[in-house]
């Protein structure tokens, strides 16, 4: 693996996942209440000894940087890396990244200095793990140009995805992009070829991109420079390369999640607590999802009562319900609160005792969750500042509102509370 170099693309603007966004890059957005995105695909990178890691962002770039200057330190007796290249003019480009490929060309010349065999090009906003030597070694042993990462899925699912359609070889001859009708039923493949079992295949008998790509080195360099105008990786240069380029497939039948909305992003975290066997789990040993080390205090929990949640180190938990939820590093949740069906980010620092008090004092709010309040089906961005009897439930099922003046938004029905909000004592939401 040492012939490898991965480049992590960390998305444009987010708008998506707005407004976790806003201040923020997509990559360094909290996961599973101590994890950021970034981690997922940096930790399958170590855990497949792939140790030159580069991260594409754009946008709010600021979090990230710090979060992996102070996380992936390694030693000086290696070339290991990660490194955040933000977007820059240059005498070749005067502009922003735009798309995909687009990325990747602007660094073309750092990229080519490295002696590599491969680039491995991944997304930052999915949820997996993956051992990317199998993925290599799949590349290698066909022989391709250029090997994209596939996932099985059904007919009812197949029309969100863009599709592909492969020989007897594995080769890819065909793609079509979020297909439906005749169309869709074009795009259907023998999925044995791949791996799958004779009923598996018959269940799904679509293959999706997952994003995910191994180029050759020389293959890549020469897509780029040939075809400036192309900007997209999956959309334009991959489907134009397919003529002329062998291209394989290579499934990856197991769990994978791209959590690039609110929704998707919400469901994602609570689904990591669901009995008696997540879809994807953070407790495993041989491969661990790896991120910044705290040293916070264990997690403190008052006379509560606690059902179907998980919480990051160093919480403060005061006679109170919580259920089906995920609490982040150092939430704090006062007395006679609920919290159900909710991501809570926590915070960055405690405030110290004599503060919140005169904080309270003064007629403010202290970080955290105040008394007597109750939340369901909710994101508490990080530091947000919750009073006493508040009610966040989304009382008049609201799809869609974008309330910033008051501290938070509503998508797909999910309020979403702003980082640093205050939500004053009695408010209903």
């Amino acid at each position: 693996m040492k012939k490898v170099l991965a480049i992590i693309l960390g998305g444009g603007a987010g708008t998506r996942l707005y407004p976790l966004t806003k201040i923020r890059a997509k990559p360094a957005v909290s996961v599973a209440g101590k994890y950021r995105l970034i981690d997922i695909p940096v930790s399958n990178c170590i855990n497949s000894e792939i140790f030159k890691i580069y991260v594409l962002t754009q946008f709010n770039s600021a979090s990230l940087n710090r979060h992996i200057s102070r996380t992936y330190n390694f030693s000086g007796f290696t070339e290991g890396f990660v490194e955040v290249l933000a977007a820059q003019q240059t005498p070749e480009s005067q502009t922003w990244f735009q798309g995909t490929a687009d990325a990747v060309r602007q660094y073309i010349q750092l990229f080519e200095g490295w002696d590599v065999d491969e680039y491995l090009i991944l997304s930052g906003d999915h949820l997996y793990r993956m051992d990317y030597r199998q993925f290599v070694q799949r590349h290698r042993d066909t022989n391709a140009d250029i090997t994209l990462s596939v996932l099985p899925i059904d007919e009812r699912r197949a029309s969100d995805f863009g599709l592909m359609k492969i020989d007897d070889a594995g080769r890819v001859i065909d793609f079509s992009e979020k297909p439906k009708g005749e169309a869709l039923k074009q795009m259907a493949v023998d999925t044995t070829i791949l791996g799958l079992s004779p009923e598996q295949a018959q269940r799904e008998p679509y293959i999706a991109s997952m994003g995910i790509y191994i180029f050759k080195k020389d293959v890549l360099l020469t897509l780029l420079k040939e075809s400036l105008e192309r900007t997209d990786f999956g959309k334009e240069i991959i489907p134009d390369a397919s003529k002329t380029y062998n291209i394989q497939a290579y499934l990856f039948n197991d769990y994978w999640e791209d959590i690039g909305t609110i929704e998707a992003f919400y469901n994602a975290n609570l689904a990591l607590t669901k009995q008696p066997q997540p879809p994807f789990s953070f407790y495993d040993e041989e491969s661990p999802i790896y991120t910044r080390a705290r040293y916070l205090p264990p997690s403190k929990m008052l006379d509560c009562q606690i059902s179907e949640s998980m919480m990051g180190e160093g919480c403060i938990l005061k006679n109170c319900r919580i259920h089906h939820s995920v609490l982040g590093v150092r939430t704090r949740v006062e007395a006679d609160s609920v919290i159900e069906d909710t991501l809570i980010m926590g915070s960055d620092f405690y405030q110290p005792p004599a503060e919140r008090q005169s904080t309270i004092a003064n007629g403010s709010v202290p970080i955290g969750v105040g008394k007597n309040s109750i939340i369901r089906r909710a994101i508490i961005d990080k530091d947000a500042r919750i009073g006493n009897d508040v009610k966040i439930i989304n009382k008049d099922n609201v799809q869609e509102a974008n309330r910033e003046q008051q501290g938070f938004y509503i998508r797909s029905g999910i309020v979403v509370i702003l980082r640093n909000a205050v939500i004053h004592d009695g408010t209903i939401i």
